[in-house]
């Protein structure tokens, strides 16, 4: 009889031990792997961490987004794939987008945007109705516009003033054909490469110059190996925080809620953060030591006709879309 009842009490202790441990693997937290290229500091890089924690304070013991900058997980074109496969959950990719879907190269039109208002009318008006959904059938989910910023134009050769001074420049272009287009048509020779490759780049002698955000140029200390900073304002690069499609659409509505919102929230204090940082980042790089001038912005924009002329022919509602965006900007 004693042996029975130690036995009992045997099996009740063990399957309580497997009921403690069934009930603890159905609370786990779900983790949501974040993989950004952006360098720690960078204005994308910030935006990311300010969506971690707001979205882990409503998530409570639900889910908990894990953030990975610098590209620990991947470079940007490792990480779409990764969405797709579903080993990264979100990422924040920018212009390699419009090598996706072609309408994503609105953004790369040169001078194109007024304004970081007119940002705001675009994405309400022309990116959520007719360009968000395009990456869809790619297997992506876009949940918000954030701002990667306003850039602008380094090199070791000479400043920039008009497209004529790009001749012959080596200039690293993210992964974007439109990008490439824009600056062949004024006369550069654009390499395209990874934005973690470009330092290095820049050191050994590979490239000469490179375009992008002041808050990039910063955060990937740019300034020690480039000597020119030409202030051109070509073109405004949101970035994207963007999932897997597979993923989004196995995530917990309720999940799936709070990570749009939350994200959806964050687009409006991401364009306030760079605009507020431009002054103060340029005087940053200049007091470093980079050589800066304000380029002719009348001559750029009269070199860029042929860049429309091609959006507006081979892409869907190319011209459309270009016209509705300048009438928007009337409202600035």
């Amino acid at each position: 009889m004693k042996h029975f009842v130690k036995s009992a009490l045997a099996g009740l202790t063990a399957l309580a031990a497997v009921g403690t441990a069934f009930s603890g693997s159905a609370l786990a937290k779900q983790e949501i792997i974040f993989g950004i290229s952006a360098k720690t500091g960078s204005l994308q890089a910030l935006t990311a961490t300010e969506f971690m924690n707001r979205a882990n304070a409503k998530l409570g013991d639900t889910a908990e987004v894990k953030l990975f900058d610098s590209s620990q997980l991947g470079k940007d074109k490792d990480l779409m794939q990764k969405l797709k496969l579903g080993t990264v959950h979100l990422a924040l990719p920018s212009s390699i987008m419009s090598s996706i879907s072609d309408e994503f190269a609105l953004f790369d039109m040169p001078f194109l945007v007024a304004d970081r208002a007119h940002v705001a009318r675009i994405e309400e008006e022309i990116f959520w109705p007719q360009i968000a959904a395009t990456v869809e059938d790619d297997g992506y989910k876009v949940l918000a516009v954030w701002e990667n910023g306003v850039r602008h134009i380094t090199n070791n050769v000479r400043p920039i003033n008009v497209p004529a001074d790009l001749a012959g420049i080596k200039i690293r272009t993210p992964k974007s054909t439109w990008r490439v287009k824009m600056f062949s048509e004024w006369g550069a020779n654009p390499t395209p490469m990874g934005f973690s490759e470009v330092f290095t780049g820049l050191q050994t002698g590979v490239i000469d110059g490179q375009e992008n955000p002041y808050t990039n140029i910063d955060a990937a200390k740019l300034n020690e190996v480039q000597k020119y900073l030409s202030k051109t304002g070509h073109v405004y690069t949101p970035s994207y925080p963007t999932m897997g499609k597979a993923f989004y659409d196995s995530l917990d509505p309720e999940i799936r809620t709070v990570l749009e919102e939350t994200a959806r929230e964050l687009a409006l204090w991401a364009r306030e953060q760079g605009e507020a940082a431009d002054g103060a980042l340029r005087k940053k790089l200049v007091d470093a030591g980079m050589i800066y001038n304000e380029a002719d912005r009348a001559a750029f924009v009269e070199a860029s006709k042929p860049i429309y002329e091609a959006f507006g022919s081979e892409v869907n509602g190319g011209k459309e879309m270009i016209e509705k965006a300048i009438s928007l900007a009337g409202n600035s």
